[in-house]
C-alpha cells in the first residue's frame, strides 16, 4: 500500500491520452473526373481548374462512346471513387456535366454555360495547393426537395474543409475562379440511369435555341427579298410608255 502511494491510476492516464490525441479526420470522398470525346480547349481548361482545386480528384482518360454511361460506375469502382464528374461535349460547342454518387446514385445532368477559366479571369485570390474550399449555398436550396438533393450531392463531391463552421462564411474572401453556370436538366435515381426524380420544365436545349435563331434569320431574309420584289413591281407599274417624240425613237 505504501509503495503505490502518489501514483495515478492507469485508467485516468489512458483517459487523458485519449482526450489529448484526437483522431485525425480522413477524407472519405474520392471523385472520378473524366470527359467524352470532342471537348474543346476551353472545356479542357475548365476540367484542369477543377482538378487543381479538388485534391481528392482522380482523373481518367476520355470515354470513347457517349452511349456507354453505364460503364462509369465500374470505372469509379476501379479507381476507388464514390463520386463521379463526367463532362459530355456535343457538337463541339455544347457542354453538359454529370454529377453522380456511384455506384447507387443519385445523379444530376446539368448544362454548362458562361465558362470562364482561371487563366482568363486572372483573379487576385490564391490558396495553398491541396487545401479545401469553403462551400456556401443560398437558402433557396433548402426550399425544394431537388434543391436539398443537389446541395447534399455537391457537398459530398466538393468535400468542404472540416474546420469550416456551419452557415455562410463570416470572413472576407477573395475569389480564385473558375466561373461557370450550371442549369439542372434532370435528376436520376441511379448513377447515370434510373427513374427520373426531377425534370426541369423550363430547360430548352441549345440546339432548339439555335434552330429558332436560324428561323428568325431566315424570316428576315425572306422579308427582305419580298420587299425587293415588291419595290421592283411598283417601279414596273410606274413606268410610262414611250411616245413617238421620245429621244430613243427620234435619234434611232
Amino acid at each position: 500500500m505504501a509503495g503505490n502511494k502518489g501514483k495515478r491510476p492507469a485508467e485516468d492516464m489512458e483517459a487523458e491520452n485519449e482526450t489529448a490525441i484526437q483522431p485525425k479526420r480522413r477524407n472519405r470522398q474520392r471523385v472520378l473526373l473524366l470527359s467524352s470525346r470532342g471537348v474543346t480547349h476551353r472545356m479542357r481548361h475548365l476540367m484542369s481548374d477543377l482538378e487543381a482545386l479538388l485534391p481528392h480528384v482522380k482523373k481518367e482518360s476520355k470515354l470513347d462512346s457517349k452511349s456507354q454511361l453505364h460503364l462509369l460506375p465500374e470505372l469509379a469502382d476501379l479507381h476507388n471513387c464514390n463520386n463521379t464528374l463526367y463532362f459530355e461535349a456535343r457538337r463541339h460547342e455544347d457542354l453538359y456535366m454529370w454529377a453522380a454518387k456511384t455506384p447507387n446514385g443519385p445523379s444530376i445532368k446539368m448544362h454548362v454555360q458562361n465558362v470562364h477559366t482561371m487563366d482568363e479571369l486572372k483573379m487576385t485570390g490564391n490558396c495553398l495547393k491541396g487545401s479545401r474550399g469553403i462551400l456556401s449555398f443560398d437558402n433557396a436550396f433548402d426550399e425544394t426537395e431537388w434543391g436539398k438533393l443537389t446541395k447534399e450531392l455537391f457537398t459530398h463531391i466538393l468535400e468542404k474543409d472540416p474546420q469550416q463552421p456551419s452557415g455562410p462564411p463570416k470572413m472576407s474572401l477573395v475569389e480564385i475562379g473558375p466561373r461557370f453556370v450550371l442549369t439542372p436538366i434532370r435528376i436520376f435515381e441511379g448513377a447515370f440511369n434510373g427513374a427520373t426524380v426531377y425534370s426541369n420544365p423550363e430547360f430548352i436545349t441549345p440546339a432548339a435555341i439555335r434552330s429558332v435563331l436560324k428561323q428568325q434569320k431566315g424570316a428576315k431574309y425572306r422579308n427582305r427579298k419580298d420587299a425587293q420584289e415588291e419595290s421592283a413591281r411598283r417601279k414596273e407599274l410606274r413606268r410610262r410608255e414611250e411616245d413617238a417624240l421620245s429621244v430613243s425613237k427620234v435619234f434611232a
